[in-house]
């Protein structure tokens, strides 16, 4: 026989299933929520590289590599061919003007200015015997030509006195004609000899000047060849540093071959390269940044080399500060040419993320999540990137690369 269900007892079944059922369902959301927890994707903050955004000045810049030059460096160079005998002074010493820094083998010169000493004194005393032989063709000659004009004087007597005894019947006409020609041979070897004296005084006298061209020529030698001696002891030329020596004792130098360098490391210049690709953006006159170990050094653009060798355009920099502590021969470091400079914008700290587009997306940061958002970039350098669109003074991203979060739109952060 069928029995009365109470009503109450129905509810409290109806509770219970209830109940049960919430609680079931309630597990299952809380298997899902902890597995879509242990599932979603996160980094630990000790990896990352954050930045915050602010408000600042940003400059557009080009990379160059810069080289730091001393301003004035003299190369030495050998005087003659000769060999290295002594090295006084080693790269780095610092030296003042006229200070030894190398003995080159001297006897070589020596024998060459010996013979030109000789071909010297055998010069002036070529001018000596032609000095006397001058003096005696000169005297012989003039001898000559005198005695032709008194052989010419009594010619002359001789014909007057032929004409006197034509006339009174004493000489015959034929005497007379003797006598004229007589006359005419005298002079015409008068003036015969008188041309002589004249060529002989001009003959010996460029003769002469010859032989004191001569002996010029053989005083500069001799002068010559006495620098050269004395240069064979080398020398600084000026007060500074000996940048590089040539230290390989008893080696044969040609004439020209370099011995030293010795550079004023009062000042320094400083030469630099870029990407050809930039070469139209480059300008003499536009501001650079040379980086040093204590900061940074400006300057300008002073010229621009004409010719591109290896894909890269070379140009030259003036320094503000050429004296700067820093700055050494040789030294090679970063430099950046500023091709526009904005302030004011918003900036952040450069950093592997930003790959060079103009339109890219960044981690923003929020507590513990990091959140995908898409910005805008303008002006950058090597130290800060231009914001444009897209992130606020104060918001703080991540500049590492997260390659293995690319396809990420957010993930939490772990300490």
């Amino acid at each position: 026989m069928d029995r009365t269900i109470n009503s109450k007892d129905i509810n409290r079944q109806r509770r219970n299933q209830i109940i049960k059922w919430t609680l079931i369902v309630g597990a299952v959301l809380t298997a899902i929520w902890f597995g879509m927890k242990l599932l979603r994707p996160s980094a630990d903050e000790d990896t990352l590289r954050f930045a915050t955004v602010e408000r600042g000045e940003v400059v557009n810049t080009i990379n160059a590599t810069a080289i730091v030059l001393p301003a004035f460096e003299e190369q030495i160079n050998s005087p003659v061919a000769t060999t290295i005998d002594e090295v006084m002074l080693t790269a780095g010493s610092e030296v003042e003007a006229g200070e030894l820094l190398m003995k080159l083998d001297r006897n070589y010169v020596q024998l060459q200015l010996d013979g030109r000493r000789d071909q010297l004194a055998v010069k002036e005393n070529s001018i000596g015997l032609l000095n006397l032989e001058y003096e005696r063709d000169l005297k012989d000659l003039t001898y000559n030509a005198e005695i032709k004009e008194l052989e010419l004087a009594a010619a002359t007597a001789e014909l007057a006195d032929a004409r006197r005894l034509l006339e009174v019947g004493g000489a015959t006409q034929e005497e007379v004609e003797a006598a004229e020609l007589a006359v005419k041979i005298s002079k015409l070897e008068s003036q015969k000899l008188n041309n002589q004296l004249d060529y002989a005084r001009n003959s010996l006298a460029g003769r002469k000047r010859a032989l004191q061209l001569e002996v010029g020529m053989e005083e500069k030698e001799v002068s010559q060849l006495s620098r050269r001696l004395r240069e064979t002891e080398v020398r600084a030329p000026r007060a500074g540093v000996v940048t590089w020596v040539n230290e390989n004792i008893g080696q044969q130098v040609t004439e020209g071959t370099a011995l030293a360098r010795v550079a004023d490391l009062g000042r320094y210049r400083v030469e630099a390269s870029a990407s050809d690709r930039y070469a139209d953006q480059l300008a003499v006159g536009l501001p650079v940044e040379l980086r040093v170990p204590t900061g940074r050094l400006t300057g300008t653009i002073a010229a621009i080399l004409p010719e591109v060798s290896e894909n890269l355009v070379t140009f030259r920099v003036d320094l503000e500060n050429p004296s700067h502590q820093d700055l050494r021969p040789n030294l090679r470091t970063e430099l950046y040419v500023i091709t526009n400079r904005m302030e004011g914008v918003l900036r952040v700290k450069n950093g592997p993320i930003f790959r060079g587009g103009r339109s890219q997306s960044v981690f923003v940061v929020d507590g513990e999540e990091a959140t995908r958002r898409d910005i805008d970039l303008g002006l950058r350098n090597g130290d800060y990137v231009q914001i444009t669109d897209g992130l606020q003074a104060g918001d703080r991203i991540i500049i590492s690369d997260q390659k293995s979060l690319e396809n990420v739109t957010s993930f939490k952060l772990e300490e």
